[in-house]
């Protein structure tokens, strides 16, 4: 019986990892919003202040960790960041005064860039060739499925207060992410074997000029305008996604609908883009990754359209319809799109830059979206905004133009 390829245990273990962040750190945070609000008696702009800062520090350091990954593998990142994760979320807990709030959302920024998709994705890029969008779409999956973390961050909050809640969670940060770093292994080459398990022997002896893959190098990567096409469209992306991730139930709340019921449309969106992530990984294993992910991006305008309509009883069944799938779909689509574009020799410090310009969408949404509420009577203003960003992010992302290496494959058949 054939022993099972080495680097789907390494996905298997992004995919936990991920799920606890995902369920946690990106999804889990916006159960915290008013009970800290009611609690301190801050608006809600400078609670968006506050993870608008964690984003921002995920941008100034999703370079450097991409840099450091490429350097020294995903292993030493992932038990950092597990490590330090733990330890903000515990800090987090002990919060009495606005300084130390946003002290430690940047300390958390600081270990979250070394659990989250910088590390994830380079550890699996290096590991799956032919089957790197599937690799991804999994691990991105891990992020959705930590949608069921909502009801029970909601329950533990209600039960013993947020402040044992952010304890309760850093520790088991420790106990999940601690141990599953030491899955991680940097490159198959170093044991044997080569993207997708086929053995380095049997690579090495296909002529170099058959090998399917030319790596493009880090500077000439980041002269291209395709790299900085995709950086500018996954900024929008993340602006838009990061303002409903923060701000669902808030919103919710604010129309009318009760904390259970918010708390379900909250945890809807990340389990619904379940089907995005894995679904949208393996078109783009199938057909033109661009036109995948222009797809994406159609139906993530169309969702931030019924979002900001929600009111009406129906479109509540429409955005998480829409949404979700978008929100799942352009997460493996990204990072894959990098793997196929500029090959791996420096993917991790591609994707690294790729999640720091990303980050400038992660400040200015939640920021602009709590601003909304507290200056023009609500939230549609802002999501209807956010929305029209879309379209500028769909003319990019078409505008994107074939490798030279792929379009001579496909002039020679």
């Amino acid at each position: 019986m054939a022993l099972i390829f080495y680097g789907w245990w390494i996905v298997l273990a992004c995919f936990l990892v991920a799920l606890y962040v995902g369920g946690v750190l990106s999804y889990g945070f916006t159960a915290f919003f008013d009970p800290i609000v009611e609690e301190f008696g801050w608006s809600y702009t400078q609670v968006s202040i506050a993870f608008a800062l964690r984003g921002l520090e995920m941008g100034i350091l999703s370079p450097v960790t991409g840099v450091l990954v490429d350097r020294f593998g995903s292993r030493k990142l992932a038990f950092s960041g597990a490590l330090i994760v733990g330890s903000a979320l515990i800090l987090l807990g002990m919060t009495n005064s606005l300084l130390m709030f946003y002290s430690a959302c940047v300390l958390l920024a600081l270990g979250h860039s070394a659990t989250a998709s910088t590390v994830l994705m380079t550890a699996v890029a290096h590991w799956f060739r032919k089957n790197v969008g599937k690799a991804m779409g999994f691990v991105a999956c891990g992020f959705g499925v930590g949608g069921i973390f909502i009801p029970l961050i909601v329950s533990l909050i209600d039960m013993y207060q947020w402040r044992t809640a952010f304890i309760v969670l850093g520790v088991a940060m420790w106990a999940l992410g601690i141990p599953l770093s030491f899955v991680h292994r940097h490159r198959p080459e170093e044991y044997g074997y080569s993207p997708d398990g086929e053995m380095a022997l049997e690579l090495d002896s296909i002529p170099e000029d058959e090998h399917p893959e030319q790596d493009v190098y880090f500077r000439e990567a980041v002269r291209s305008g395709n790299f900085w096409k995709v950086c500018t469209a996954e900024s929008i992306r993340i602006m838009i996604t990061m303002a409903v991730i923060t701000h669902v139930m808030p919103y919710l709340n604010s129309i009318g609908m009760s904390r259970g019921r918010a708390a379900l449309v909250a945890t809807g969106v990340p389990l619904l883009s379940i089907i995005g992530r894995f679904g949208f990984g393996w078109l783009g294993d199938i057909y033109d990754k661009k036109y995948v992910l222009t797809a994406a991006y159609i139906l993530l305008g169309l969702g931030m359209l019924a979002f900001a309509y929600i009111h009406v009883g129906w479109l509540v069944l429409l955005f998480l319809l829409l949404f979700p799938a978008a929100l799942g779909g352009t997460v493996p689509l990204r990072a894959a799109i990098i793997r196929e574009y500029f090959g791996t020799t420096a993917f991790g410090k591609l994707i690294g830059m790729l999640f720091g310009v990303g980050a400038i969408g992660a400040v200015i949404g939640p920021t602009a979206a709590g601003w909304s509420f507290d200056n023009l009577g609500g939230y549609q203003p802002g999501w209807l905004v956010l929305a029209g960003t879309s379209v500028f992010a769909i003319v990019l992302v078409l505008r994107i133009k074939a490798p030279a290496r792929t379009r001579e494959e496909e002039k020679w058949g």
